[in-house]
């Protein structure tokens, strides 16, 4: 049995009908699983869908670029350059727990095809290792203000060449700059991935136009 990541669970519409579908979203550095619950009632899913949202939180690890300290991180960050060098086996790694989160939803009743990963910055990148590489059809993959940081240690599988990808960004990013979104949206198009690519006028967050097409973009891949 595995020791799963602790996660926060927000269900949209449980009453109207047995969950079958799920949203596995993971928060950036320093944040927790409730960073994006209070986004859910934003998003203006569907009234017929059943959607379970898991927000795990991320280990406590210290992070080289922030001197050392400790704090949750989905990997450590070795250096802030535009290639941002990172901790590949830690990365991996934590793939593999979200991989088990996916297998606990299947186990629930969740088909594949219908379970979402999202991230947002750290965890858009961990988000891409998971769903790029995951052996079954998934319903989609969503990476916010984020890079693809493990391109070369991807398993790309065929199963998901198919997938709907949504790559957001903001243009006024300080933190991740917009280019490493446009970097991602590029090489994954080139691969021959259906991706949606957006940005918005804002820095290293989320706002509102952002939230309510991410939920028609969820409702249409959900579906």
């Amino acid at each position: 049995m595995s020791d799963y990541l602790d996660c926060v669970i927000t269900e949209h519409n449980p009453a109207q009908k047995d969950i079958d579908r799920a949203v596995i979203w993971l928060h950036g550095l320093g944040a927790s699983g409730h960073d994006f619950e209070p986004v859910v009632p934003q998003l203006g899913l569907a009234n017929d869908m059943a959607v379970r949202f898991v927000f795990p939180h991320a280990p406590k690890r210290a992070v080289t670029v922030n001197g050392g300290m400790v704090m949750p991180a989905w990997y450590d960050i070795l250096e802030m350059s535009l290639e941002r060098k990172i901790d590949v086996a830690q990365i991996e790694a934590s793939s593999q727990q979200i991989q088990d989160l996916i297998r606990r939803e299947i186990e629930r009743g969740v088909a594949p095809e219908h379970i979402v990963i999202a991230g947002f910055s750290q965890g858009g990148a961990v988000a891409y290792h998971v769903a790029l590489s995951y052996p079954e059809r998934l319903a989609g993959l969503m990476t916010l203000s984020t890079y693809l940081a493990t391109n070369e240690n991807i398993a790309y599988s065929a199963a998901n060449k198919d997938m709907p990808i949504l790559i957001e960004h903001g243009s006024h990013d300080p933190v991740v700059p917009v280019i490493l979104g446009e970097q991602a949206q590029k090489l994954l198009s080139d691969k021959g991935y259906n991706v949606t690519y957006r940005t918005y006028p804002m820095a290293h967050q989320v706002c509102m136009p952002q939230i309510q097409n991410i939920g028609k973009w969820l409702n249409s891949v959900l579906a």
